[in-house]
């Protein structure tokens, strides 16, 4: 194993009675990009919640967690409402990465006009956005999107495509989706869990 690497070996989930993950066996090398699919409600989030350590496999391990950074953006959104767009990228960034930065991220997304806006006023896809600034920026080794084109028109997405490849060179990277067009715009290895 390399120590780059991060290892799945027969990992399984349960709750309950429910099996959601069986004996999954993955590497995930550093670099990566990985296509997650599946039928809803199969395990998708799931195998994402045990790569950030939020869900403690059933049975089995990871490895190669250790020493890593992760950041995420999630199917749903976890973004403060009580606070700008601006301040919400801010709030997870070291102090040396000033406004100016967050701004010329955010011009990449179409997110300029909605920077000082308080995110509670801010459409669904805009706080989509917002959220995969947020993650992009705080220069993790491995980022999770979990559906993160999720309310987004075709013309947004291209964009938002656009910047993921631009900014997550040489980064793992975990996407979660529903739409095969993604993984391929992507060029995600594609994982199919069933």
């Amino acid at each position: 194993m390399s120590r780059n690497e991060i290892i799945f070996e027969n990992v399984s989930v349960n709750f309950g009675e429910k099996q959601v993950l069986k004996d999954l066996n993955l590497t995930i090398k550093q670099g990566e990009v990985i296509g997650i699919m599946g039928a809803s409600g199969i395990g998708k989030t799931t195998f994402a919640k045990v790569l950030l350590g939020l869900l403690k496999p059933s049975t089995g391990k990871v490895v190669g967690l250790e020493n890593k950074k992760f950041s995420a953006v999630f199917q749903e959104d976890r973004l403060c409402e009580g606070f700008d767009a601006i301040t919400n990228v801010k709030m997870v960034l070291p102090t040396d990465i000033g406004t100016e930065q967050v701004e010329k991220e955010f011009s990449k997304v179409h997110l300029t006009d909605y920077k000082g806006k308080s995110v509670s006023k801010l459409s669904g896809g805009m706080k989509r956005r917002v959220a995969i600034v947020r993650a992009v920026m705080r220069k993790s080794d491995v980022i999770i999107l979990d559906e993160p084109l999720k309310g987004l028109d075709e013309i947004l997405k291209e964009q938002v495509i656009s910047y993921l490849k631009e900014s997550l060179s040489g980064r793992t990277v975990i996407l979660v989706t529903h739409d095969k067009s993604d993984l391929e715009a992507l060029h995600a290895k594609l994982l199919f869990l069933s």
